[in-house]
């Protein structure tokens, strides 16, 4: 028993290392931390009734907020002696310490409020005030700008013979600040994207703002402290535009020769700012965007998202940007009309910033005097170049993910991206350039054009990504697991960019829904995506069809009623589910009722859309898709082997949405509607059974219905569709759509199916989700574990084995047998879909797994291997709290760590031997403990808040 006690401390030593440093709070009782306002830290926010959250600590066990109080004021004097002239919250009764609606003084533009909140804990003691948190407003009406859009057309300088890529408009403005300053704010937004600049200095940490919405529907805008910037007398202002998502190439227009391949909202980048400047004595200026700003081209001559930039140095226009500058060639700006019905926001989501920068790990020369730089790392950014040479001598980038076998850049499977970056030298000292208007997937740059040998100081590779908080991490003792890990959180990083894309390095870039809902859960694992997907629903719902379908990817032009970028685009099953499976995803990780509430007539729009195409038989039979463009839809995108009918999972789709659909009806007290989707619920799953399934709980299709399948994607008449797959099973599993009897058949037809194909995956895009964990909830679980760690192809290991930095779109993406599969056509070697298997990896392998919205409830329940994985540790932050888990094993002794939030509740499975003895936190607990907590060898123990060790014996 002695080694079981120094086992269990030494685990618990070796697991604290991978939690992330946290303030150390001196504390009795109870004490909210870590406060936000929709969910971001001191925010500027346009919402008038703003969610408030908060975590809470302790240095007790078990305990929980039994009332909380809410204090705002004005100032962070009045909060200090309590006395909050906005709203007092009173004492509530409560234990919610998220998704609290203010419900003060109505809020005013441009104001700062500041608050803080306690709370009572378990033994009705009120706890000490939390620290002083704000948020900030910004403008509630759009009238409120005053400012004009402002636009310098530079069409005409086009010089690219392939592509449309003009210069980039260059803006500026001087005035003189008459008094000294207390403080400055800049509100501003683009059509496009923008940097701005005040006396040289570029403003704020954003990039590839103000983000990608339906531009004429809304468009986003930032705020900025600029008192720091800003000088009592003359002062520059300036900024530089580009035609990003508005007006630039998108997604693969130019590759299927669609009649419109660029400005897809609009022809010419527009600005609109406004900056309110403070002085000492009260007094007030405002300067806005009008006719008196000046323009002119400049350096910059050409930027694109998808086909890079070209800067020509020898163009500079000096101090542009700085208060003495001469302005006589520049000329004035035009200003456009607005859009009465187009809304201006604040930003909702992460914005996009530089992550960390990467060392090149290596440079080799190539025969034809080029460079490749090897980063060692697959991810999106640009690179930052450092470089001496001649005025007019011109440097070369170009960016791929893969070399070829001889050592060439692999550029093919970029398609029409062009991903080129030119910088022309103004010449001697030494130059320094980093694009910002476009970004790159690629793991290698091309440099040509040098005069010398490059050292690792000349290319620096910046990271881009939308600043999502880390919120978990997790570590076992298998190398192969562990890398799989960092290609999942690094492909996950490379691709919420804005919007979740599905690869960062082709002409596509665009936000597919089925690879979003797919992916969803295992992201909230990774980095608190709560922001990030407030922004994106609206997306999803600003492109929901008129027919009630939701589209295929979000943000989604139209033209004439149909997608832009290809008018067959529409919707498809397995994909347009995102707009009930992401907002259903939203409120089970954090609660969020909120958003439910906002999108609820959206969703059941939805629903009706199904129902009315389903000709009320509550499921679709083959051939109910064939409008849709492929016809069908994608199914099972990219799954090898025989191919699931897309109309049987149109129909489990169906009846998982009307599921979820019953449960957030619960959640938001619609009644009517929870007993009708219950209902419908039900009577999808005897319908998908009745016409789907034989008598021994085989799933089938009528096949010959399908004819020679001509026209679906994926085209092969000798296969046609099929009901007996591992996805079909995987999916009925994991959406509950099955009695025990079925269920259990449904797991041996999954495991059988497996095994046939020799103990490996057939799945695809929607199949390798609820792979593992429909696996593990049927007993299979060493067959989940076998999948996991396997290296053969088809697997996630083959990736890491064959070098993978970050996840391929394609089980085949690269093979050594036949190199690189359809890499012309499609072939991302940075695409997060088949990164799902992370839900899998917390929920099963580490064993954390929410049972009430927001993790107020869960479960601890770590699912053991035969072998091949001895010890994980993990943590996540949920917004009740810092959760984490460890467990080792080592020969029979198996020993496991948990902390539990305060305010929550955790469920532990401890896995127990014949003989259980079992310590927890070094005691060994008595029979009368462990009586009606044994479960099949495993002890199950309900805990309140606090940290627990547990030890025992497994054999």
């Amino acid at each position: 028993m002695r080694d079981i006690i120094c086992s269990a401390s030494n685990l618990f030593a070796f697991f604290l290392l991978l939690i992330p440093t946290l303030k150390v709070y001196a504390l009795s009782g109870i004490q909210p931390v870590n406060l936000r306002s929709e969910y971001k830290v001191n925010p500027v926010i346009d919402i008038k009734n703003p969610r408030l959250s908060w975590e809470l600590i302790s240095d007790q066990n078990n305990e929980v907020q039994t009332s909380y109080q809410i204090m705002v004021a004005s100032s962070v004097k009045l909060l200090e002696q309590n006395k909050p002239d906005i709203w007092n919250s009173g004492k509530v009764n409560s234990n919610s310490t998220n998704q609290i609606a203010y419900k003060g003084k109505d809020l005013i533009s441009t104001e700062v409020y500041y608050w803080k909140v306690r709370s009572w804990n378990k033994s009705k003691n009120e706890g000490k005030w939390s620290d002083i948190s704000r948020w900030e407003m910004g403008l509630l009406d759009k009238k409120e700008w005053k400012a004009s859009w402002i636009g310098y057309n530079l069409d005409s300088l086009n010089k690219n013979t392939s592509y449309h890529l003009p210069p980039a408009p260059y803006f500026r403005k001087a005035k003189d600040l008459k008094k000294p300053i207390k403080s400055g704010r800049l509100y501003i937004t683009s059509l496009g994207l923008h940097e701005f600049y005040i006396n040289g200095k570029r403003i704020g940490k954003d990039y590839f703002v103000p983000g990608w919405t339906d531009y004429n529907k809304r468009v986003y805008y930032q705020v900025y402290d600029i008192t720091s910037n800003l000088t009592h007398g003359k002062n520059a202002f300036g900024a530089i535009l580009s035609y990003g998502w508005y007006s630039g190439y998108l997604g693969y227009a130019l590759l299927v020769k669609s009649p419109q391949v660029r400005a897809f909202y609009g022809d010419t980048p527009l600005l609109k700012a406004r900056l309110v400047i403070e002085y000492q004595d009260g007094e007030k200026e405002v300067i806005v965007t009008d006719n008196t700003w000046r323009a002119n081209d400049g350096p910059l001559r050409e930027s694109d998202i998808l086909n890079g930039e070209t800067y020509n140095a020898g163009m500079d226009l000096g101090d542009w940007n700085m208060p003495q500058y001469d302005v006589q060639r520049w000329k004035t700006v035009k200003i456009y009309p607005d859009k009465e019905e187009r809304m201006l926001q604040v930003y909702p989501g992460n914005p996009v910033r530089i992550y960390t920068e990467l060392k090149p790990k290596s440079i080799t020369e190539r025969p034809d005097g080029k460079y490749i730089v090897d980063f060692g790392q697959n991810f999106s950014g640009v690179v930052r170049l450092k470089v001496k040479g001649k005025a007019g001598d011109s440097i070369t980038l170009r960016y791929g993910e893969m070399l070829h076998p001889d050592g060439r850049l692999m550029t093919e499977n970029l398609r029409k991206a062009r991903a080129t970056d030119r910088y022309i030298l103004k010449g001697g000292a030494e130059e320094t350039w980093m694009p910002t208007f476009t970004y790159h997937g690629f793991q290698y740059a091309e440099i040509s054009g040098l005069k010398y040998a490059p050292h690792k100081e000349v290319l620096t590779g910046i990271v881009f990504s939308s600043a999502t908080p880390e919120a978990g991490k997790l570590e076992t003792d298998n190398k192969m697991v562990n890398r799989l890990y960092e290609n999942i959180v690094w492909t996950q990083r490379s691709n919420y960019f804005d919007i979740p894309t599905d690869c960062p390095q082709r002409d596509e870039r665009l936000a597919w829904t089925g690879d979003a809902h797919v992916y969803m859960k295992s992201a909230i694992y990774n980095t608190d995506i709560a922001a990030f997907f407030t922004k994106w629903l609206e997306d999803v719902n600003d492109s929901q069809l008129a027919n009630g379908a939701y589209s295929i990817y979000a943000p989604m032009p139209m033209k004439d009623g149909k997608a832009a970028i290809r008018a067959s685009d529409s919707y498809s099953a397995g994909w347009m589910e995102a707009g009930i499976i992401c907002t259903y995803e939203l409120y089970h990780a954090y609660g969020d009722i909120h958003t439910v509430k906002k999108y609820w007539n959206n969703m059941k729009k939805f629903i009706h859309f199904l129902a009315q195409k389903s000709r009320g038989n509550f499921l679709f039979k083959e051939r109910s898709f064939e409008e849709t463009t492929p016809k069908g839809g994608f199914g099972d995108w990219l799954s090898i082997g025989n191919k699931t009918s897309p109309d049987l999972l149109a129909t489990m789709y169906y009846g998982y949405c009307a599921n979820l659909m019953a449960e957030m009806a619960k959640a938001v007290e619609e009644k009517e509607d929870q007993a009708y989707y219950e209902e419908k619920s039900k009577k999808i799953k005897k319908a998908f059974s009745d016409y789907y399934m034989d008598e021994t709980g085989r799933l089938k299709v009528n096949s010959s219905i399908y004819g020679d399948v001509k026209g679906y994607i994926e085209y092969r008449p000798e296969k046609g569709f099929h009901g007996h797959t591992q996805t079909a099973y995987a999916n009925a599993i994991y959406m509950n759509l099955l009695t025990p009897l079925q269920k259990e058949a449904a797991g041996k037809n999954l495991k059988d199916l497996i095994n046939e194909n020799s103990g490996k995956l057939a799945t695809g895009f929607l199949g390798v989700k609820p792979l593992l964990p429909a696996l593990s909830v049927t007993g299979s679980t060493d067959l989940a574990y076998k999948l996991l760690m396997s290296e053969e192809y088809p697997s996630w290991g083959f990736e890491v084995a064959n070098g993978a930095t970050t996840i391929w779109e394609r089980w085949n993406s690269y093979t050594k047998e036949k190199g690189f599969e359809n890499n012309a056509g499609m072939n991302s070697f940075n695409h997060y879909s088949f990164g799902s298997v992370n839900e899998w990896m917390f929920e099963n392998m580490v064993g954390i797994k929410s049972t009430k919205p927001g993790f107020r409830e869960f479960v601890v329940k770590p699912e053991i291997p035969t072998n091949g994985i001895n010890s994980v540790k993990a943590f996540y932050q949920s917004i009740n709290g810092l959760i984490h888990c460890s467990w080792k094993k080592d020969g029979d002794l198996f020993i496991l760590s948990v902390n539990v939030p305060v305010n929550t509740k955790a469920k532990v499975y401890v896995p127990v031997g014949t003989e259980p003895n079992i310590l927890m936190n070094k005691r060994l607990l008595s029979e009368k403990e462990l009586k009606n907590k044994l479960e099949k060898n495993v002890f199950v123990v309900e805990v309140g808040s606090g940290s627990y060790t547990f030890s025992s014996k497994i054999k």
